[in-house]
């Protein structure tokens, strides 16, 4: 058990946390058509498209009600009606997500009352769906701002219904899961003959592929339909803590029971998510996953040679460090350092001595002597100053691509990942011990000018140092 605690500095230096805006904004993109919208400034709304642009390397939909000074002390019902208007006017979206920023929250502005203010004054809005979050940017972190906009997305859009349909499932998918996590785990669950609603659904709208038209909203993800017969479902599998909420009101509005899943990486995590199906749908489970398993045991074989004794540091929002954390623990790595965002029920799990709520500076402090570092790609100076390898996980990843499509879920996705991490270590530890590092090259001049090789009999003792044995 772990010990978690909140780092008291007066300022975050190098901060690992995105904002809960920008995670609010990231779960609307999961939905077809839709448009995500920040209720703040243009800057608040500029530096989260930035950032999902640079992750995805596509064209990310995010639109804002463009407040400034005047409207921020007067209210920002004019812009918020405006912006319902010509965003519906222009790219006609199905859903338009609504979440709040740190200016307007301060302010207190009442969007709830202005969104049936406006629905009442413009009825051309009422072919739109409007979800509202609250997410101001000083509470919380990215994990949180996701997590409560999919409740508001299961509060405003699920219908209770009266029959349920078989074999038809939903997935709450927690913010830790790519892409091409979401599609694995559509595939694992086809494989028993369910149905996998998946909300959000990013495998769709962020994968990465070249539409055959042009829209201003979000191109793939699940529609608005299928998230009302969410309802008649006959489960919720919520993969990450942060889904747990999400799941409980699916569960108060529709009477669908649900399970919560910690992480889905991992061999005995894996076992539970097909188990789960397998029971679910009464379908022994097929010799296709039957192999796969067999595949992650002999990767975990293979890998644990370079896993033993490594020291690692991992700064991650919290499901995410849960499953990296887990992972490396099980081959044999030692969790060194553990930084994350937020507080969340699964920390205190962690097989470490402690994990801090902070940022990349604490956990370049902490990390010191470790072997290996896991965090997003804002982490590479850290790495580089520690003269360690650098294992890219979460978001922001921007300096290198296909980042929709990495998986870490389900039997193939572990064992992609112990073989993408093992590389890593094998590469930058030529041998096997854990001390086995090469020194940075610096320590290595101080090393020979403090300790000069001894003149090899067979050479001149006027041999330079880089030509001595």
């Amino acid at each position: 058990m772990a010990e978690v605690m909140e780092s008291k500095k007066a300022c975050a230096v190098n901060p690992l946390k995105m904002s809960a805006p920008l995670g609010a904004a990231y779960a609307f993109m999961g939905v077809d058509r839709c448009m995500p919208v920040m209720h703040g400034s243009q800057g608040c709304t500029s530096f989260g498209l930035v950032l999902l642009v640079r992750h995805f390397k596509e064209a990310i939909p995010l639109q804002t009600t463009a407040m400034n000074e005047v409207t921020t002390i007067l209210g920002g019902y004019e812009n918020v009606e405006q912006a319902l208007l010509n965003i519906r006017q222009r790219a006609g979206p199905r859903l338009i997500g609504i979440c709040s920023t740190g200016l307007t929250e301060t302010k207190g502005d009442d969007v709830i009352g202005y969104l049936a203010l406006a629905r009442q004054r413009k009825p051309e809005l009422a072919d739109t769906e409007i979800v509202y979050v609250s997410t101001p940017d000083y509470v919380g972190a990215f994990q949180d701002g996701y997590a409560r906009a999919v409740t508001a997305l299961v509060q405003g859009l699920v219908r209770p219904a009266g029959t349920r349909i078989a074999r038809q499932v939903n997935v709450l998918a927690g913010s830790h899961l790519t892409p091409g996590d979401i599609d694995e785990l559509r595939q694992i669950l086809a494989a028993f003959g369910l149905t996998a609603l998946v909300l959000p659904d990013v495998s769709g709208s962020l994968d990465g592929h070249v539409p055959d038209d042009w829209r201003g909203t979000t191109l793939g993800g699940i529609e608005v339909d299928q998230v009302r017969t969410m309802g008649a479902s006959c489960m919720t599998l919520a993969i990450g803590e942060q889904m747990r909420s999400a799941a409980m009101e699916l569960e108060m509005r529709a009477a669908v029971p649900y399970r919560v899943f910690d992480r889905v990486t991992g061999l005995a995590a894996s076992d539970r998510l097909v188990q789960a199906a397998s029971e679910l749908s009464g379908v022994p489970v097929p010799p296709r996953l039957r192999q796969q398993r067999s595949q992650l045991l002999d990767a975990m074989l293979d890998g644990h040679f370079h896993f033993g004794g490594v020291r690692v540091a991992v700064g991650a929002e919290p499901d995410l460090l849960f499953a990296t954390g887990m992972l490396l623990h099980e081959m044999g790595a030692t969790l060194q350092a553990c930084v994350t965002t937020t507080p969340s029920p699964v920390l205190a799990q962690l097989p470490a001595a402690r994990v801090l709520i902070g940022d990349l500076e604490d956990l370049e402090r902490e990390g010191r002597g470790c072997d290996l570092i896991a965090t997003h790609s804002h982490g590479r100076q850290m790495a580089q100053r520690l003269h360690r390898p650098l294992y890219r996980i979460g978001m922001p990843i921007f300096d290198r691509i296909g980042n929709s499509h990495r998986i870490s879920v389900g039997y193939r996705g572990t064992r992609d990942t112990i073989f993408e991490i093992a590389n890593l270590l094998a590469e930058h530890r030529p041998h096997a011990g854990p001390r086995s590092w090469p020194l940075p090259e610096q320590s290595l001049q101080a090393a020979r000018v403090q300790n000069p090789p001894a003149p090899s009999p067979t050479l001149s003792t006027h041999t330079s140092l880089e030509t001595a044995p």
